[in-house]
């Protein structure tokens, strides 16, 4: 991407890496970010494995192209490292939906529950769970739970749904969805295979019930990368953000992939706070060294310990 203002003309990709290279900087992206960020960043992954990266990257600065709890799991987990995001408002409607100070009273309500935290909250709720996980090892951390000790799962409840089919383990629920995922019309993927009969449905367990109901696979989004490239289909119906769609096609690019529709003719299965990082404030982000995440250290301390036991456990 190139901006020109009359004098001056930016390559920003070209100017990104001249920066990292300056910042000793690791560029960290999510698979929903815009194609140009994936491929300029040094790593792509899931949630799980960006966690893993920023844990560790022996860079100088993290940069992470990808939204607010994301940059705040990197920097609890390296709290004297400068981690910059290119915009501060890339939130997530989960975290929203799950403020710290009603999982407290949530959490008090149920003092013997273990509190399994979907990665996708706060740093403050965060430090107010015992484990965290991921899409990815959701399913594992729970079949090691004592079956004897309650469960309360949060904030994501069609996960929670998911995962209490798969495990078997009744959960208490918190009552959050991902905006993205909750818009996908089983009408509409019931159209798309009348139009791709030999397509497979693949779905991330956030979406309802009904779509997962449909899929010939669920899994997270690098669950869904690897299936794709062990499969013998040739097409598939993609019931997630549609930025996963460009590392498919880069992986088995002879492949057909359909973003599956949502109910109303909108964007909505792009997710609006991904999309507010764009290459111009990526490369800004690096130049100014702003905006950082700053959390206090009695607040890293407290949410690094389930970020820990999650590690452990996956």
């Amino acid at each position: 991407m190139i901006l020109t203002d009359y004098k001056t003309e930016i390559n920003f990709s070209e100017e990104i890496l001249k920066l990292k290279r300056e910042l000793n900087a690791v560029i960290l992206a999510h698979y929903y970010q815009e194609s140009e960020i994936q491929d300029i960043a040094d790593f792509v992954g899931d949630s799980l494995e960006l966690a893993r990266k920023a844990k560790e990257t022996d860079a100088e600065t993290i940069v992470f192209a990808g939204v607010h709890f994301m940059a705040e799991t990197a920097k609890i987990l390296n709290p004297n490292k400068p981690v910059i995001i290119p915009d501060l408002e890339a939130g997530c409607s989960l975290a929203d939906s799950c403020p710290a100070p009603l999982f407290k009273a949530f959490r008090e309500k149920h003092p013997e529950h273990i509190a399994v935290t979907y990665i996708n909250c706060t740093a403050a709720v965060k430090a107010l769970s015992d484990i965290i996980c991921t899409s990815s090892n959701a399913e594992k951390i729970i079949v090691q739970i004592p079956e004897d000790k309650p469960i309360l799962f949060s904030p994501d409840r069609n996960l929670g749904k998911y995962l209490m089919k798969k495990t078997g383990r009744n959960m208490t629920l918190w009552d959050g969805t991902c905006v993205v995922h909750e818009t996908f019309s089983e009408r509409k993927i019931i159209e798309l295979k009348l139009e791709y009969p030999e397509a497979k449905v693949i779905a991330h367990p956030e979406c309802e019930d009904p779509v997962l109901k449909r899929a010939d696979f669920i899994g997270s989004t690098s669950k869904l990368l690897k299936f794709i490239q062990e499969d013998s289909a040739t097409a598939y119906i993609v019931a997630t953000e549609s930025g996963i769609i460009h590392q498919m096609k880069k992986a088995r690019p002879e492949k057909n992939f359909i973003p599956a529709p949502p109910d109303k003719n909108c964007s909505c299965n792009e997710c609006p706070y991904m999309k507010l990082n764009t290459m111009e404030k990526l490369y800004l982000c690096m130049k100014n060294k702003e905006p950082q995440i700053h959390l206090d250290a009695e607040m890293i301390r407290k949410a690094l310990i389930p970020i820990e036991r999650m590690l452990e456990l996956s």
